[in-house]
């Protein structure tokens, strides 16, 4: 884990996964947080923090990380408010949250701490809040990249409605992304299941180093266009599950 967090504090700011990854989300954030003033904002498995800033125009963002590699970063990079602990016992009180997110975290947590964790970030809400999610999808895309990141499963929509709902969560948006990289993302990860060349861990690295310039450019350019439309449609599949869903008043 510690080599995928120095891998991604290294390719957030160019490659063309994490530009997508902030346009997509950025709609799904204002609609988050829409007719309500900046409030309180927490980042669940923040990582190297790199999404904070992201977060801070919707209020005052805290975060927290169970890997004292990822908070080193963030510490490194000027990050405040942000303290280690685990998701499945979030370390804040209840209630205190206009919104939550949490960014490929779900997919990596053992199976009694995932229904934990949904229903700890169903906790730190306010009554009205938002939580805003993003789950890797699909199990046909399992690869050496799951391997690397140490992944328990990848989720399909029934799947994220049933976890959310046992946390009393009600999904007002769910959509698949990275639609447009899907047909490449699936045939890497089929024929690397069927060569298994190089070690697992050790060949998923290639997927979150920055590509040559040209290659990068093209896919900025294919997700750009793709979070043109995520704005007012959704994806009927994709590498990843976007989901906006909120607690009861």
């Amino acid at each position: 884990m510690d080599r995928l967090l120095e891998l991604t504090a290294r390719a957030e700011r160019e490659h063309f996964w994490f530009r997508g990854f902030r346009w997509f989300l950025r709609p799904v954030l204002d609609a988050a947080m829409a007719g309500r003033p900046p409030g309180r904002v927490l980042d669940c498995g923040c990582g190297t923090g790199s999404n904070l800033s992201m977060l801070e125009p919707y209020g005052r963002v805290y975060g927290f990380d169970l890997t004292w590699h990822g908070l080193q970063i963030a510490h490194a990079q000027g990050r405040e408010r942000i303290a280690r602990g685990s998701i499945g016992a979030i370390p804040f009180a209840s209630g205190t949250f206009d919104l939550v997110t949490s960014f490929d975290v779900f997919q990596c947590l053992p199976g009694q701490v995932e229904t934990d964790a949904a229903g700890e970030m169903a906790r730190v809400l306010k009554p009205g809040g938002a939580a805003v999610f993003n789950f890797a999808a699909l199990e046909v895309l399992r690869g050496s990249h799951s391997v690397f990141a140490e992944e328990v499963r990848r989720y399909a929509p029934r799947q994220v409605r049933a976890l959310l709902a046992g946390a009393g969560l009600q999904v007002e948006r769910l959509t698949f992304a990275y639609a447009s990289l899907f047909p490449l993302m699936l045939a890497a990860r089929v024929g690397h299941r069927w060569t298994r060349q190089g070690g697992e861990a050790e060949s998923g690295e290639w997927e979150i180093t920055v590509p040559a310039a040209p290659i990068n450019a093209l896919l900025t350019g294919a997700v750009a266009a793709e979070a043109a439309a995520l704005r007012v449609i959704d994806m009927p599949f994709g590498s990843s599950l976007m989901c906006l869903a909120r607690k009861p008043r």
